[in-house]
């Protein structure tokens, strides 16, 4: 049986050096939003967070993208922002849930963990980002 594996892996060297990698990225992933401090939220646990916690939504986006339609009372503070340590509107809310949402759910994560790093204790990202709350049908303002 044993021998029937190591015959296979023999043979298709680049099927299983794919596999491993893809193996590696899983595990290396999982370890890491683990060791972040950062939580995935869905739309639901997003909006159950932002009516019964009154958790704080930090739209990443840029200001054109921001105006165009966002999650309501949501604070535009852009990655870069973030990355330079102007949190205008949340230095104050350390201990408070803060949800970090973008287009896709990708720029916000990195910026959810730098927040974390920042000594922010609840820190969550938006699965899906903006396209996953409108897809929910969820309000967004202009204003």
């Amino acid at each position: 049986m044993i021998q029937e594996y190591i015959d296979f892996f023999s043979n298709h060297l680049m099927l299983t050096a794919a596999w491993v990698g893809i193996a590696v990225l899983l595990v290396t992933t999982l370890v890491q939003s683990k060791l972040s401090g950062v939580k995935t939220v869905n739309v639901q646990e997003a909006t159950l967070l932002i009516n019964r916690q009154n958790a704080i939504v930090v739209d990443v986006r840029s200001a054109d993208d921001y105006k165009k339609g966002h999650i309501v009372n949501a604070k535009n503070i852009t990655v870069s922002q973030i990355e330079e340590g102007k949190l205008a509107g949340i230095e104050n809310h350390k201990d408070t849930p803060i949800i970090l949402v973008c287009e896709s759910g990708t720029r916000s994560s990195g910026a959810a963990s730098k927040l974390a790093k920042a000594g922010f204790t609840q820190v969550s990202n938006l699965l899906a980002g903006m396209g996953g709350w409108q897809s929910a049908n969820l309000p967004i303002t202009k204003k």
